[in-house]
């Protein structure tokens, strides 16, 4: 089948085409023949854990050649549509959800560095990488398979898969390998544009290619659990699908930093304001429901600097850190 008849894992759930021997399938043996260069025999984690989303090897394709216009000629985007911000030394870019739903990854090179601007919308977690190890460039594709419910991603020059939320390879020959993860917003269209008037934003390679603009994951973040494509134990102490702001082994819950409206830890500042739609909610990303902008930095006034972090669901924190804290 064509890449556009898996446009998303959401529509493969919607039609209840989810196998529950989807654990039983996942073995080498049966991968094998997709992934010839993929060297089985090292893995961080038990092959039962990783299962089928749906489309194949690249059916959810990449951006390898981003193209760009400049801010203030951008077009088909709302101002509380939301993007991912990034900026690496004054070069300052936005990538848009409505196209990073359809196609994942885009590999690029901001400000000199060449990076990997990662959304899995199934943990609603963005989260950048720095795609240079140890000297060797790679470029980054998607698998087709999930674990926990999030993206797992392959590098092109290996074909080692890595786990999206950690950026760790977890099968493969660079498997141990950790990327380096770069601080960036996930923010509203206005708020870019008023931090970087200057910066440019991401739009189609092809505009027809996919409905972008369209939400295919109608009502996910207002459901009580995930699709049934994660498998894991839910956590009993948070609602699994609401929001927290990852830091590291810790997280705090969207509803409490929106009540605090600021939340200092140490040198940590959270901060949260009105004004950007969720992506994950109406059939159209830019009629979401408002679940605002978080910005964390460490430092104050003009030594303020932002901070790795990753905004996601319970259910997701609690599976890749199951030993960490959610403040709620």
């Amino acid at each position: 089948m064509s890449p556009k008849r898996f446009p998303t894992f959401a529509l493969l759930v919607a039609v209840g085409v989810w196998l529950t021997t989807s654990a039983v399938l996942a073995s080498p043996l049966r991968w094998a023949s997709d992934w010839p260069d993929t060297d089985f025999s090292k893995t961080a984690v038990d092959f039962k854990e990783i299962l089928s989303g749906g489309p194949p090897k690249d059916g959810i394709p990449s951006i390898d050649k981003p193209e760009f216009v400049p801010v203030a000629k951008a077009e088909d985007l709302s101002d509380t549509e939301p993007v991912i911000g990034l900026v690496i030394n004054g070069d300052a870019r936005a990538y848009p959800l409505q196209i990073l739903t359809w196609h994942e990854i885009v590999n690029d090179t901001v400000g000199g560095v060449p990076v990997t601007v990662t959304y899995c919308p199934l943990c609603n977690s963005s989260i950048v990488f720095e795609r240079q190890v140890a000297g060797r460039l790679l470029d980054f594709g998607t698998t087709g398979k999930l674990r926990n419910s999030d993206l797992v991603m392959y590098d092109r020059q290996t074909e080692s898969w890595w786990q999206q939320f950690e950026g760790r390879a977890i099968v493969g020959e660079l498997t141990g390998t950790t990327l380096k993860m770069l601080p960036s917003r996930l923010e509203s269209w206005a708020r870019f544009k008023s931090r970087a008037p200057d910066g440019k934003v991401l739009v189609p390679n092809r505009r027809g290619m996919r409905d972008y603009g369209r939400n295919p994951y109608v009502g996910y973040d207002s459901r009580n659990r995930p699709y049934p494509l994660f498998s894991g134990d839910l956590p009993e102490d948070v609602n699994p699908m609401v929001r927290v702001i990852a830091v590291g082994e810790r997280a705090w819950t969207l509803p409490l930093l929106r009540e605090k409206g600021k939340i200092t830890v140490g040198d940590l500042t959270l901060t949260w304001t009105r004004g950007q739609n969720s992506a994950l909610d109406s059939g159209r990303i830019a009629n979401g429901r408002d679940v605002g902008n978080v910005v964390v930095q460490r430092g104050s006034g003009d030594a303020a600097e932002d901070v790795v972090h990753d905004i996601t669901f319970a259910f997701v924190f609690r599976a890749f850190r199951p030993e960490g804290t959610i403040y709620k």
